[in-house]
């Protein structure tokens, strides 16, 4: 029993230490002392006016849908003939 608690201090300390000198182990310190980089601000501002432009986008995709199935549910009614010329 204490040969396999022996292995797993061994490993696992050699594991945190490890990590404690790596880039993903000094993130996660200065994210514990709150002293984490911020975003830049020109990033944030960009990200904000792509999100802006989705939305603007998704609004015309719903428009195009709710069109198309306006026009589907019409077909019907004129006879499955929208397009046809008067004779």
């Amino acid at each position: 029993m204490e040969d396999i608690l022996a292995i797993i201090l061994i490993f696992g300390g050699g594991t945190v230490a490890a990590l404690s000198f790596s880039p993903l182990g000094r993130a996660l310190a200065d994210r514990i002392r709150g002293t984490a980089g911020h975003a830049d601000p020109e990033l944030v501002a960009e990200v904000e006016e792509l999100r802006l432009e989705m939305i603007e986008v998704q609004e015309r995709l719903d428009f195009a849908e709710r069109m198309i199935a306006d026009n589907r549910s019409q077909a019907p009614l004129l006879g499955g003939v929208i397009d046809k010329e008067p004779s």
